[in-house]
């Protein structure tokens, strides 16, 4: 060192510090990537827009499993947290490879040729690739049976899996490989008749089958598949290993709660009930949409909550009486449209009536019962009566649970019947089991009129897809209704 110095000081002063800073900087050892993120304070994410993944909510917000995920770890840290969107789950982990990201979150499956070059924490969820094909069309058995073309996404987990399908067991395997498409574009253009077959996970499966009801499973291809957070393979493990703490201390409980705000509503309504739901939409919502917007500003609540609230109980049939004596669009008993001081028979009073019915609901529950649990069991009294889900909700505190959290809630609704747990409780015997499924009835169906009717314009978000996607695949209302009330 001192032979350097000395050659140093006959370049001068300037040069001599500007050498030095030059020297001490090269010799410094770099920061760990977790000194790194608290450094910058941001933690920069590669994910993807997807369902599954992250998207802007109806309200404007950002929302998805693993968005919700690692926004949490973000917060965790106390750093903020900075998107960075990838095309897909492919192109997000060479985000991370080349630097430009701190981490992947976006659906990413675990594989062995992954792992030279990444990182994983423990499973975040677990998913199965399936094979889809079109209804109509001929079920294939396996990957030898198939007729027509197969198109996945490049470089995912799915090419990996053909390639040694094909080296293994079916060497006449042929499919093609995009990299300007997505998973959930490619089951609509095997809805649409534009490809014949896909590979996509279970989890986007379910959510897409709502929307376009003629998409059909055929088989698994290959072993469920664990998802996980992605990171760099030549830096340091500190950044990692915050994150496997991180999911260590939120726990299963959290992550079931995440799941079933996601997932856990989405098998509820079938093939026929998406297409009725299309069907009404066209035919009987014009007549009602300006009543629902008009009870839901008067409410504050959001209008296609109301609406979906309104098919479930009628099918938005103004005439429509129940066994029990319940009338109206928004099914009010008699009690109830007396207390309002409403006409239930009348379609418009009806609506708001029962806007104001479930905005009360609503407001009566412990302020300690946070969004989105707090309207799913507003629903579940909509549904059953208040002191019913406050039987329910003891029952679930009685037993371990946690009476603020709809998914412990749902699991305990059947105990109210029967008489071992009922007749302990206030109010008595209660139809838990209906009260589950109407909850999840009315969530898809809000899901399915968010998604038909729009999303807050916005300029990184694409325009929503009609119900029934034309072939030229030019924008068009996806209600394709002139009415003036839209």
């Amino acid at each position: 060192m001192l032979p350097l110095l000395g050659r140093l000081m006959r370049l001068g002063p300037l040069l001599l510090v500007g050498a030095w800073l030059t020297l001490i900087s090269t010799c410094s050892p770099r920061p760990s990537l977790l000194e790194e993120v608290r450094t910058l304070g941001v933690l920069r994410v590669a994910t993807v827009n997807s369902p599954t993944t992250y998207y802007i909510g109806p309200a404007g917000e950002p929302a998805g499993f693993e968005y919700d995920l690692v926004a949490g770890f973000a917060k965790w840290l106390g750093v903020e947290l900075e998107l960075r969107l990838a095309a897909n789950p492919p192109e997000a982990t060479e985000m991370v490879r080349s630097g430009t990201a701190h981490l992947a979150a976006a659906g990413i499956g675990v594989s062995e040729s992954r792992k030279a070059h990444l990182r994983f924490t423990r499973p975040v969820q677990t998913v199965t690739p399936m094979l889809v094909y079109r209804k109509g069309s001929d079920r294939p058995q396996d990957l030898g049976s198939l007729r027509g073309t197969l198109r996945i996404i490049a470089g995912g987990v799915h090419a990996e899996r053909l390639r040694q399908l094909k080296a293994e067991r079916y060497p006449q395997l042929a499919w093609e490989e995009t990299a300007d498409a997505e998973s959930e574009e490619l089951l609509l253009a095997v809805a649409s008749g534009e490809i014949d077959y896909t590979i996509a996970n279970s989890d986007l499966i379910a959510l897409n089958q709502r929307y376009y009801p003629e998409l059909r499973v055929a088989f698994p291809v290959g072993d469920a598949q664990p998802l996980a957070w992605a990171f760099p393979a030549d830096r340091d493990r500190s950044l990692l290993d915050a994150a496997e703490r991180y999911l260590e201390e939120i726990g299963e409980a959290e992550l079931a709660r995440l799941h079933d705000r996601y997932y856990g509503h989405v098998e509820h309504v079938d093939d026929y009930g998406v297409m009725t739901l299309a069907t009404h939409v066209q035919t009987r919502l014009p007549r009602y949409r300006q009543a629902f917007e008009h009870a839901a500003s008067q409410t504050g609540l959001d209008w296609r909550l109301l609406a979906a609230i309104g098919y479930q109980e009628s099918h938005w049939d103004a005439d429509a009486t129940s066994p029990t004596g319940v009338r109206g669009i928004m099914q009010l008993t008699a009690a109830t449209a007396a207390l309002l001081a409403i006409d239930r028979e009348d379609p418009t009073q009806s609506i708001l009536g029962g806007a104001r019915y479930f905005r009360q609901l609503l407001d009566k529950l412990p302020p300690e019962i946070t969004e989105p649990d707090r309207t799913w069991l507003a629903l579940a009294a909509y549904n059953m009566g208040y002191g019913h889900l406050l039987d329910a909700r003891e029952l679930t505190r009685e037993l371990g649970g946690d009476p603020n959290r709809w998914l412990d809630v749902r699991e305990r609704l059947p105990l109210l019947t029967q008489y071992k747990w009922h007749s302990r409780t206030k109010y008595g015997y209660a139809r838990g089991h209906q009260a589950r499924i109407y909850v999840g009835n009315v969530r898809t169906y809000y899901d399915m009129l968010v998604w038909m009717t729009g999303i807050p314009a916005m300029a990184a978000e694409p325009s929503p897809q009609p119900v029934e996607p034309p072939k030229d695949k030019r924008e068009k209302d996806p209600l394709k209704i002139d009415s003036p009330i839209l």
